[in-house]
């Protein structure tokens, strides 16, 4: 019977990690994935202090987040010449009681999935089985639509549903069946990984280029003996509207020869990016996309959460801390309000329209916002960037979007935990 659980649609990051936040206060829940199998897809993304706090809170430490990556120590932006524009230590190094991690997705993944299995049993994630929308009750009871592998279809009852099934998210079309299609904002992303060294500080993300044309760099794994790290790259170009963006698939493989002559004279005496490139075993072809933010994530018993709602230009690198953070604010409010619709309705009352500002503002560029100012000011040619923008002002921009964001490091260091250790729901009620 699952009419007494919370079934949670899409086993990503967001579910995974919702489904560890509801064990953790007594909740049960079932886990519907799509897929068949779970494999590790190699590319990396950054875990912000915030959802690190929440990851340790979960009892996932340090040493296990090494194991799947690196503790970052700089973000730094540079310019096309190949002059630094802005940098600042990260992490610890910042100041902050947490490190931001530079992770592979895909063991990170794997990682969740098996604290998942260990804590909530074998039977807690459900392979090859897609919530294809859902159902509600003249009496507010709501039923899941799920078809497995083989094509079944059948109907599971749930004492809540929560959407965590991605920026194609069923439950969301269903929520809001006039929803504008998806927006494009005139990027196309390549991204893959090469062994390679790391560069700067040997933890550094570090974004190069133009607003129009830049690589992200950052290693995802600790040196070897050699002093090799798997390194993370994104490569990236804005097209004109008139581009055909829609044969671009979601993670395409896509040969070298495709677009890597795009960056033939990225080369200083720091980095040779067409030889990093060339080192890289696969590359992978995404369109820069996200969607409108939504007037709200819930319907009854129903709810959002992640990319499912709020889908996020990855220029920010907070959008799986963000459904990490959506989750555990989903059980904090649990904790008061029980395992009902009111909690939903709290739930998209403190996040929905927060969230969806900090959306549009990853589609204006996030923080690489700074790179449109250059260009603006001075057409990317410089020699002295505090003559193009102060430091004032970029110290200014930078905090503006770590506040709008949640990881302001002041404010974070000084928030109480999300879930206080041992809480737990008292009573499950309706």
């Amino acid at each position: 019977m699952t009419s007494d659980k919370v079934l949670i649609a899409g086993g990503g990051l967001g579910g995974l990690a919702l489904a560890l936040t509801l064990h953790q206060i007594g909740v049960d829940c079932i886990v519907l994935e799509s897929v068949g199998e779970l494999k590790p897809l190699g590319v990396g993304i950054n875990l912000q202090p915030n959802a690190v706090r929440e990851l340790h809170d979960l009892g996932i430490g340090e040493d296990e987040l090494d194991s799947v990556g690196i503790a970052a120590r700089e973000w730094a932006l540079v310019g096309r010449n190949g002059r630094e524009i802005y940098s600042e230590p990260r992490g610890k190094l910042a100041g902050y009681r947490w490190h931001q991690y530079a992770v592979h997705r895909g063991r990170f993944h794997l990682l969740l999935y098996r604290k998942v299995l260990e804590r909530l049993g074998p039977g807690a994630v459900r392979l090859g089985h897609k919530v294809t929308g859902y159902q509600t009750a003249a009496d507010g009871s709501v039923a899941a639509l799920v078809t497995d592998g083989a094509g079944t279809a059948s109907v599971w009852p749930c004492r809540l549903l929560i959407g965590a099934d991605g920026i194609h998210s069923a439950v969301r079309a269903q929520m809001h069946p006039d929803q504008p299609p998806i927006n494009w904002g005139g990027t196309i992303m390549w991204r893959g990984t090469a062994r390679g060294v790391p560069i700067r500080t040997g933890s550094s993300f570090v974004g190069l280029g133009s607003s129009r044309h830049r690589v992200v760099l950052y290693p995802i794994s600790q040196p070897d003996a050699d002093g090799l790290a798997d390194i993370n790259w994104i490569a990236e170009q804005t097209y004109d509207a008139d581009h055909d963006w829609a044969k671009s698939g979601w993670f395409r493989p896509v040969p070298l020869d495709a677009f890597a002559h795009l960056f033939d004279d990225f080369v200083y005496d720091w980095l040779d990016l067409p030889a990093l490139l060339a080192g890289s075993e696969v590359a992978y072809e995404n369109p820069m996309i996200d969607r409108d933010p939504l007037p709200t994530w819930v319907d009854g018993r129903v709810g959002l959460l992640g990319d499912a709602a709020h889908p996020m230009y990855p220029t920010g690198s907070n959008g799986a801390s963000q459904a990490i953070v959506d989750g555990r604010v989903l059980g904090r409010i649990m904790l008061t309000h029980g395992v009902g619709p009111g909690a939903l309705a709290a739930y998209d009352a403190e996040l929905c329209g927060p969230i969806g500002q900090v959306a549009l503002r990853n589609r204006g560029a996030g923080p690489f916002g700074l790179l449109n100012l250059v260009d603006e000011r001075c057409g990317g040619e410089f020699s002295d960037i505090d003559a193009v923008i102060p430091p004032a002002e970029r110290a200014a921009f930078m905090l503006a979007y770590q506040q709008a964001a949640g990881f302001a490091k002041d404010r974070l260091n000084a928030a109480p935990p999300i879930i206080p250790q041992d809480a737990a729901v008292a009573q499950v009620t309706a």
